[in-house]
């Protein structure tokens, strides 16, 4: 991961940028990049692969049955994508703080997690792909466990980077910033106990669909915002 991502400033601001700035600029770019790319990838294939409900199923399922190679390398690569934003983070923070320190760390954590889930895909489910029985596996795999503990782990990364980030901002007086990502982590924190319970309903689904694409809205504003303020 050491291309340059897109600039989003004009080639007359991003030239007079120190040569240390331009990495972490490069570096903050896939943390731009890797929500749109996840979910544009994950939706195309739940608008497409027969037998996926977006009300039913998660966004891990499509990793499995014909053609689930492809959310397993979209896992894999946005991952790839979150660790080097991690560094973006690290470089723009460099000053010592608990937020600086742990935040990138944790951010790390994520997308390895991220990585782990591609490799050891989620165990067939709840009628996905088509011809599985309703419900969970009555025994679940190897494999299958260790998506479910990856996903732990990465998911409660996430949520304790943003809320470090959340407080950083707080202690600068960014309140809106702050507001955001607290509000994030929460309904983030919310809906994924919401899916760990084993409830299976639409509006649980849904809600933890949603949380999803909302902390990768968080992380591609927290990446722009830090990549404007990198000199």
């Amino acid at each position: 991961m050491t291309g340059t991502a897109a600039s989003p400033l004009p080639p007359t601001a991003a030239a007079t940028c120190s040569p240390q700035a331009r990495l972490t600029r490069s570096l903050l770019g896939y943390g731009m990049l890797a929500g749109p790319f996840y979910v544009a990838v994950s939706l195309a294939q739940a608008l497409t692969r027969h037998g996926f409900d977006l009300a039913r199923h998660e966004w891990s399922l499509l990793a499995d049955g014909p053609g689930g190679w492809l959310q397993a390398l979209n896992l894999a690569l946005t991952g790839l994508m979150v660790i080097a934003a991690a560094a973006g983070v690290r470089r723009a923070l460099d000053d010592g703080s608990a937020a600086a320190r742990w935040a990138p760390r944790l951010l790390a954590v994520y997308g390895a997690a991220l990585i782990a889930a591609g490799g050891f895909r989620a165990d067939p489910m709840n009628g996905f792909p088509a011809g599985t029985p309703d419900g969970p596996p009555a025994h679940p795999s190897l494999h299958g466990t260790l998506h479910v503990a990856a996903g732990g782990v990465g998911f409660l990364a996430l949520v304790a980077a943003i809320w470090l980030l959340a407080a950083r901002s707080a202690g600068e007086g960014r309140r809106t910033r702050a507001a955001f990502a607290r509000t994030t982590g929460v309904l983030f924190l919310a809906s994924f106990a919401g899916i760990a319970s084993g409830a299976n309903s639409p509006a649980v689904n849904l809600a933890f669909t949603a949380a999803v694409v909302l902390t990768w809205a968080w992380l591609t504003v927290t990446s722009l915002q830090l990549y404007r303020a990198a000199v």
